[in-house]
Parts: structure tokens; sequence; C-alpha cells
């Protein structure tokens, strides 16, 4: 049975008629499915979870949390056969994510009074006793294992693909030393931690936030919710800012209430700020290894347009001084950072940009970084091939003697000609259109010669024809880059 058929079902058995609509809503970096369902009279969202682990914490979270007085969706039936399968609360469309202004301003007076309330909200979630929400949790607690994990996300899953050259056993022992100064700080290991608490997971509702995606839940130090709402990458809130806002959460964190909870005091407080830091460095990393898995490695254009936004963060903290205890981890940082496939040329360029790629088949086609996809590929093996001959071994196709030899045997020319008669409408097309990027490669055996040459005579052609574009050149086999 088709999963929106088990939610109708569902539906149906909880609302006594059949949807008249199913929508399919728009997915994030899990499997998990969510439907729109909706008669005349009713509506609820579908979930079809990936997970049965997931769906049971999420049903058993949603009840304790409501409980204790947190905006949570109510969750409205779940098929008896399979629980991955349940009905909850409809909150809306609007999340908080969808009203921040996504330039690096503060928000608007009215969105700083939500996220306010979302940072009190948190304040509170954190300030329940843990022997309330315990039994509903289904990971285990954030300790210096998970943080390993976290931090070797970003080794396996953003370094490696970018193929960054690093010291392996100097970064080890950096993150060793982060795992230690992390535990220095002597946070409370028993508070619910959200673990991916930030602005597209809070949705608002008669002008109040709610939270939901909780079922990741475990014990550990609350702080970290904080700086991933505050370091969310493509939020871009200014350092200021999220300062202000650390300061609502420990205002709250810090008054009397009846919630079962001591006011963590002054020191409790400084504590916290001491570890802003180091959490938020702890973050960025995390969330970097997660955009390298689902964009660079899954191929998703969310994740691969978010890369260049999370290197803004890491940029922040370089100039922070927050990675100079950990000097094999600052280099890698600042290789990041010279990598000219995410500097966000697109965004500081008010125009169409076209990269052009030479490249070697034998290592794959150039990765697009924009999110976009497509482009033109034209394959240069066809040709005669200069690198066949001792002396144009060591050269390559920027150099005199291959490009007399290419133009002399008359291969090259036509083909160049045809490949701009391909490219030329489309580009035409992208400037009227608004277009920001557009991707052109040429591969050939090695990515030296042949591939170069063309590379090089094509994108000074596209500049003579369209001077109002940006167009980059980069000869990816001879780690040359320019733009033009």
């Amino acid at each position: 049975m088709k999963d929106t058929e088990r939610l109708a079902n569902l539906f149906h058995k909880i609302y006594g008629e059949m949807p008249s609509q199913v929508s399919a809503l728009p997915g994030a970096g899990s499997a998990r499915k969510y439907f729109r369902l909706q008669s005349c009279e009713d509506k609820c969202i579908g979930v079809a979870a990936d997970s049965r682990v997931d769906a049971e914490a999420f049903i058993s979270l949603a009840s304790t949390l409501s409980h204790n007085g947190v905006r949570v969706p109510k969750v409205i039936g779940i098929d008896s056969g399979d629980c991955r399968f349940y009905l909850q609360d409809d909150l809306g469309t609007e999340s908080l994510f969808d009203l921040l202004p996504k330039d690096g301003r503060k928000p608007s007076e009215e969105v700083v009074k939500l996220i306010e309330e979302a940072m009190k909200s948190l304040a509170h979630l954190h300030r329940i006793p843990s022997g309330e929400w315990e039994d509903d949790l289904r990971y285990g607690a954030f300790d210096s294992r998970q943080i390993q994990w976290d931090l070797n996300y970003y080794k396996y899953e953003f370094l490696r693909p970018l193929a960054i050259d690093f010291d392996e056993n100097a970064l080890e022992d950096d993150f060793s030393r982060l795992i230690r100064d992390i535990d220095a700080l002597q946070l409370p290991g028993d508070e619910f931690m959200y673990r991916d608490f930030q602005s597209r997971n809070i949705m608002i509702k008669d002008g109040e936030p709610w939270m939901i995606d909780f079922q990741g839940a475990r014990k550990g130090p609350g702080l970290y919710d904080v700086v991933s709402f505050l370091w969310q990458a493509k939020a871009r809130f200014p350092e200021e800012f999220r300062r202000e806002m650390l300061e609502v959460y420990l205002n709250v964190m810090d008054s009397e209430t009846l919630d079962g909870r001591r006011p963590i005091g002054e020191e409790g407080k400084e504590k916290r700020r001491s570890g802003y830091w180091l959490f938020a460095l702890l973050r960025t990393l995390q969330t970097l290894g997660a955009y390298g898995l689902r964009g660079l490695i899954e191929k998703k254009a969310h994740f691969i347009e978010s890369i260049p936004l999370g290197i803004e963060n890491l940029q922040t903290l370089l100039e922070y001084g927050v990675l100079d205890r950990y000097p094999e981890l600052k280099s890698t940082a600042e290789r990041v950072m010279e990598d000219i496939r995410f500097r966000p040329s697109e965004d500081l360029f008010d125009g169409l940009t076209v990269k052009v790629f030479s490249f070697s088949y034998k290592k794959g086609y150039p990765a697009d970084y924009s999110g976009n996809g497509g482009g033109f590929m034209f394959d240069c093996r066809g040709m005669h091939n200069p690198g066949r001959y001792p002396e144009y071994k060591s050269l390559t196709g920027m150099d005199s003697p291959v490009i007399e030899f290419l133009e002399s045997r008359g291969e090259v020319g036509p083909f160049v000609d045809r490949a701009i008669e391909i490219m030329k409408p489309t580009v035409e097309r992208y400037i009227q259109r608004g277009f920001r990027s557009l991707q052109i490669g040429f591969g050939c055996t090695g990515g030296q010669h042949r591939s170069v040459y063309c590379a090089e005579v094509c994108a000074r052609i596209l500049k003579e024809k369209f001077p109002q574009i940006q167009v980059i050149l980069c000869h990816r086999e001879q780690g040359v880059t320019r733009i033009l």
C-alpha cells in the first residue's frame, strides 16, 4: 500500500471521511515524508517516517512536552499496524525561517520578538526536569563519543570529498583537545537537548512559535541548542544580535520559576558564555559535515547552496581566534577559505556567472556547487592528443607549442566554434531571465592539453561576446583558476 493511501485511510478513521486532497510537502535532510491531508471540514499533516525509532520518539515526546507547556503539534492518530504512519496537527505553512532576512541584516522588530519568544521557549524546555521526558528518548546522551562523531563527520564527509589536504594525526590531536575543552566547561549534561533546534523547525501559528522535528532529542548540554539556532548558516544572524539572544536565553535560565529547576546563577551564565564559542565551532563543523554528505555526496541542491554560508560561519570563527588552539583544524579551515569553488561569486556579482572548466574524464565531471545542475559538457578526446608526443608531455594547453600544435591541425577551431554556437542561446536566455549561474566543461583524457586549450578559448570568446557576464575559468587538474 502506498504511503498516501495508508495516511488517507487513517484520516478516514479519525474524521469519518476520505481526504479530498493529499499534497506532498517539501522534504529536508531525512527520508521522512510529510503530506497535507484535507477535506471540506478538516485538515492535518500526515507523516510517513523512515524510522520506527524516530516515530516512537516523536509520538511519545509530543505528548510529554505538550503536558509541560511546550508548544508542539498534537498527534491525532497512529496507524495501528505501523507506528511509522501517523497524523499530527497542521501548524500552517509559515516557519520562522521564512520571516528572516537572508542578507545578514538584523531581523525586523516584529520578527525579533518571535525570536526572543523562541529563545524563552527553549530555556523553558531546558528547565523541565529530566524525569519528565527521559523515558521518551530513543537516543543516547550527548557525550564525548558523540562529539567525536560530529568532528569525524566534518573530516570524512566534508574535507575528504573536497580533497582538502591535512595531517590526520594532527587533526585528531586537535579534535581530542576540543573535546577536553568542552568537557572542562562542566555544563549540565541532563538537559533536554533538541539536537536540531533551528528556525526551519519552528512554525509560526497564531503569532506564536511552535516546535517541530524533535524526534532526535537526547540528554545533553542545552547550550548546543542555543548555538544551533543562532549559528544556523542560512539565518545569517549578525554576531551582535546572536549575543543579544544568548542573553535573553540566559536570563530565563536564571529566573525564579516553579518549573523544578534552580536558577543557574551568575556562575552558570558565565559558564555558558565561555562555552558559546566552543559549541559554535562544534556545531559549524557538524553542519559542514551534513552539507558535505547531503550536498557533495548525495547532490541535494539545498545543501550545496548552504555550503558557502556554512563557510561564512567558519570564517567568523577564524576571525575571532576560536581556532587558534587547534592548529591543524585551523589549517583545514584556511584551505577551505581559499577554495574558489565556494567563494560566493554569484552573490557578489550582480549578474550571470559562467564557470568554464577543463578536466580529466579519468577523474570525473566537475562538481556543480551552485546547486543548479545542468550546463554543458564537451568531449575533446576526438581531437589528436599532443600528450602522445614527448615534447608536449610537460606542457599544457596554455603553452604556445601546444596551442600551435592544436591550431595547425585544423580540428580545434571548428570544435570550439560549434560549442559556442550551442551555448550562445542559453547564455542569452539566462541573461534575459536574470539567472545567476551556468557551468561549462571541456574534458579530455588527462585534463592537460586539449581541454585546457578549449576552455581558455571558450572563456575568452564568451567574455568578448557578453561583457556583462562574469566568467570564472578553472583548469581543475592544473590547479589554475582565474576570473575574467
